[in-house]
């Protein structure tokens, strides 16, 4: 019942190659992170300059994990009661529960699907004018869940969800079997 969820979820969206192509980058991503600096600049340079072949068997690669390679996907959100609406304190403190879960959730969005990033600047006369940046991330989070909610000071809470490798082995298995 689950996989004929999953295959209906999917087939709803509008581009299901791209998505899971880019699930699979992500996951990828997150198997392969490396920090820049010393010898792994080279590294991260050579990636940067992968073929399509190359990203096609990175792909198959990701297929092929099974769930004790990929990590336990973490994520934390903040939210302040005080700037919440509502007519009592109480409902304020369940709004900035509410809110520090979706930052959550946009947190492990951008783990999975990652960020976005559109940039401009304007120079004249060889300085730097107007300098802006956006960063844009859409993706469907499934499975994700509660780990604890903590008030932290007396006007902010933070809640902190996670995806363990159960599910993401889970995704990847039903991604197979649509791909």
């Amino acid at each position: 019942m689950i996989r004929a969820m999953s295959r209906t979820v999917f087939a709803s969206l509008p581009n299901r190659k791209l998505t899971l192509a880019a699930f699979c980058a992500a996951a990828l991503a997150i198997t392969g992170c490396e920090t820049i600096g010393g010898t792994k600049t080279a590294n991260v340079a050579a990636k940067a300059n992968m073929t399509a072949a190359d990203q096609l068997a990175a792909v198959q690669e990701v297929f092929d994990a099974n769930a004790e390679q990929v990590p336990t996907l973490t994520a934390v959100g903040y939210a302040v009661v005080s700037s919440q609406p509502g007519r009592s304190d109480a409902q304020k403190r369940l709004m900035a529960i509410r809110s520090a879960r979706m930052a959550a959730m946009r947190d492990l969005a951008e783990q999975i699907h990652g960020l976005q990033v559109d940039s401009s600047t304007t120079v004249i006369d060889l300085m730097v004018q107007n300098d802006t940046f956006r960063g844009v991330v859409s993706g469907t989070i499934r499975g994700a869940r509660t780990v604890r909610i903590n008030p932290t000071g007396s006007d902010t809470y933070e809640i902190v969800l996670e995806i363990d490798r159960e599910m993401i082995g889970h995704l990847i298995s039903t991604a197979r079997g649509i791909a």
